[in-house]
């Protein structure tokens, strides 16, 4: 029976021997050798104890090189056991005492020499539950002993296993004069070899085909009628872990489908018939699928647990390399800091951080695979505030007592001093005496690989430019605050509070509805920051980006973030606090601004920080996802006095809103919802999302 190398590569490891699986009819195991040299195999096993390492009196046999083949061993024709064929090569080790070594006389050295070599040649055997020792005596005419030289094989038939079972093979010779060979492998199961017709076990195993069906995966369950078998979907992130997912006992044939999106290379299935002692067979089909690995860099999440502390999230292992950068001010691209400091592999689900390093808001981490960076986190970008415009030095050991220091720039590490036109080369001399005076913050060291410095620019920025850069700021704030207060003197009096307002992309009809609350609330004493003007601005820096900035900058003025719920919003909430993803498409701006504003929440930093609100009608305050329930929650426009002295901080409205001026926010509100929910774009602004469904039963 014919089975490709692909399959038995796979099975029996690096070095297949195997062509075709033989049909052994003889229930007892049997040895022979190559030609030249004899074999006896004891009668049943032996104990399995090596001994001791002895030292070679003369030319010993010893073996050099273990094989296997897989055979059929069959009884009956349809009623066979899969056997492990082993091969074993020999070798003559060691050499001929002198005369004058030996004591002997020339007569009883010849006549030792002319004589046949004879070893005791044991083969261990485990594969569990089974543990066996069989014994062979193998002898080799005087004419084939030439130490050193290769002599021929012995070959064993054969050790039964069980299909899919790892085997472990050791050889050594009675006494033993090297250590033993040993061989490990893995067996494969009645897939990966054609002999459902001649294992009995393998009769009632269930047969699985994938397919695909436009944007669904169909897994086809090829079993007989009625048969009742088990499935089981599960998630294997490493070799010895198992997540189940999904498991069911049915009745065949079945066809299972499942969602494109929800396939990962650690997605796998257990088929088994409910048949007593039936085999399980294990297939894990997306190991090498390109889509389940794109699906898996869009689940996965790099998240700062701490200053310093990251944590990679992920369902299954990712093969990236976990890398330190450091990222500039002008949001150009995170520069990788290897050389010096070494690559990490990324590992999942667990804490990580990069030892001996000091804390700056510019270092970041960077997870990345062959083609490009996937994620990116700054590990200090809460704890110490914005990128600073420092100076990063890079030190590298050139010698034994010689080292060389470069500037990090974008275009590359320049060396200092240099003549390049850049800025850290006109600043050349300067940045050496900070670095000699020991001014710069060192970052990192290692005695053998380098050094990290950080060094200040502030004080090389001209001074007149500062001032005049200074003055120019004065004036411009000068003048917007003196246009304020013509507009609004009330505003003057009590100061405008920053207002970031955060909502889902609900189509157009809905951001006209955003779009008129916060106009409205423009009106109010408040300084509202909304993506829907500041697109250019959004397009430019990226969603994460200007969400990130906008949070910090809110923030760190005591303004408020308001959080505006809608159903599409609240089922997207759902799912990120469920899988820490969202689907793709118009709401990647959500899926951004969850990333910002969700840390808050669960590490307790969102009370008088966040306020959310919905719009009367197409909300129930019960939807709203209960880890953003610790913020007050308004409906609009019938709340609106209460959420407007939210706003202000709990001030009494009657000084600062007007009763009309209030009114008139709540008309403008009542106009845009009604507009909104009568018009025909009118399922975009109020239908509800629904997550994929789960495996479906066809």
């Amino acid at each position: 029976m014919p089975v490709s190398w692909f399959l038995l590569s796979l099975a029996l490891g690096r070095n297949p021997v195997v062509v075709s699986l033989e049909r052994l009819m003889e229930p007892q195991d049997t040895a022979r050798c190559s030609l030249g040299l004899s074999c006896h195999l004891w009668d049943g096993d032996v104990l399995c104890l090596p001994g001791s390492l002895q030292s070679a009196p003369g030319p010993v046999l010893v073996p050099t090189h273990l094989q296997t083949e897989l055979v059929l061993r069959c009884p009956q024709k349809t009623d066979c056991a899969l056997c492990v064929r082993v091969v074993v090569h020999l070798a003559v080790h060691g050499r001929w005492a002198e005369p004058e070594e030996a004591g002997n006389s020339d007569s009883e050295l010849q006549e030792s020499r002319n004589a046949s070599l004879q070893a005791q040649l044991v083969l261990s055997f485990q594969a569990y539950p089974i543990a066996r020792c069989a014994l062979l005596e193998v002898q080799v005419p005087a004419d084939l002993v030439q130490p050193g030289q290769s002599v021929g094989s012995a070959v064993f038939d054969c050790f039964e296993a069980s299909l899919g079972a790892e085997v472990q093979i050791w050889s050594y010779t009675k006494p033993r004069y090297q250590k033993e060979l040993d061989l490990t492998q893995q067996l494969p199961d009645c897939r990966g070899l054609e002999v459902r017709d001649s294992i009995q076990s393998c009769w009632v195993l269930p047969w699985l085909n994938v397919s695909t069906d436009g944007d669904n995966v169909l897994l086809t369950l090829d079993v007989s009628e009625e048969q009742e078998f088990s499935f089981l979907l599960y998630l294997r992130p490493v070799p010895d872990a198992l997540k189940s997912l999904w498991y069911k006992n049915l009745t065949g044939p079945q066809n299972i489908t499942l969602n494109h999106t929800d396939l990962v290379p650690c997605l796998c299935i257990q088929v088994w018939s409910m048949e007593p002692d039936s085999e399980r067979v294990e297939f894990c089909p997306f190991r090498e699928d390109p889509g389940a690995h794109r699906n898996l860099w869009h689940i996965a999440r790099l998240r700062i647990l701490s200053p310093g502390v990251w944590q990679l999230d992920a369902p299954c292992c990712l093969p990236g390399k976990v890398t330190l950068c450091w990222q500039a001010p002008d949001q150009s691209l995170c520069q990788p800091l290897v050389p010096p400091v070494p690559q990490k592999n990324a590992t999942v689900n667990k804490p990580q951080n990069f030892q001996l390093v000091t804390g700056h808001p510019n270092l970041c981490v960077q997870v990345s695979t062959w083609e490009k960076v996937q994620l990116q986190a700054c590990l200090w970008a809460d704890s110490l505030g914005p990128f600073k415009d420092d100076m990063l030095l890079v030190e590298m050991k050139t010698g034994l007592n010689n080292t060389s220091v470069c500037a990090l720039e974008p275009s590359g590490c320049t060396p200092l001093p240099s003549m390049a036109s850049t800025r850290a080369a006109h600043l050349g001399e300067q940045l050496l005496q900070d670095f000699q005076s020991h001014q710069c913050i060192q970052l990192w060291t290692d005695d053998n690989l380098g050094s990290l410095w950080a060094c200040p620019m502030d004080k090389y920025i001209h001074r007149r430019w500062v001032l005049v850069w200074l003055a120019c700021l004065l004036l411009a704030a000068a003048l917007f605050f003196f246009l304020l207060l013509k507009k609004n003197r009330r505003k003057a009096a009590r100061g405008a509070r920053t207002a970031l307002l955060l909502h889902s992309a609900d189509g157009a009809g809905y951001e006209r509805l955003v779009g008129a609350l916060a106009s409205a609330l423009s009106q109010m004493p408040l300084r509202v920051a909304v993506d829907l003007w500041s697109r250019r601005e959004l397009s430019a820096h990226g969603a994460l980006a200007w969400f990130h900035q906008q949070r910090r900058r809110i923030l760190q003025e005591d303004g408020v973030v308001i959080l505006l719920f809608s159903p599409a919003a609240v089922a997207q909430c759902q799912q990120w606090l469920q899988l820490q993803t969202v689907e793709p498409g118009p709401h990647d701006a959500l899926a951004a601004w969850l990333s910002c504003v969700l840390p808050d929440f669960l590490q307790g930093r969102a009370t008088g920080r966040y306020v959310g609100v919905y719009f009367d009608g197409l909300l129930h305050p019960d939807s709203v996802p209960s880890p953003f329930r610790v913020a007050p929650l308004f409906s609009l426009p019938s709340q609106l006095p209460a959420f407007l002295d939210a706003l202000q901080g709990g001030c009494s409205t009657s000084p600062g809103q007007p009763a009309d001026r209030v009114e008139r926010v709540a008309q403008a509100l009542r106009s845009a919802l009604d507009s909104c929910t009568s018009s025909s774009e009118a399922p975009g602004c109020c239908e509800e999302w629904h997550l994929g469904p789960c495996p479906t039963l066809e």
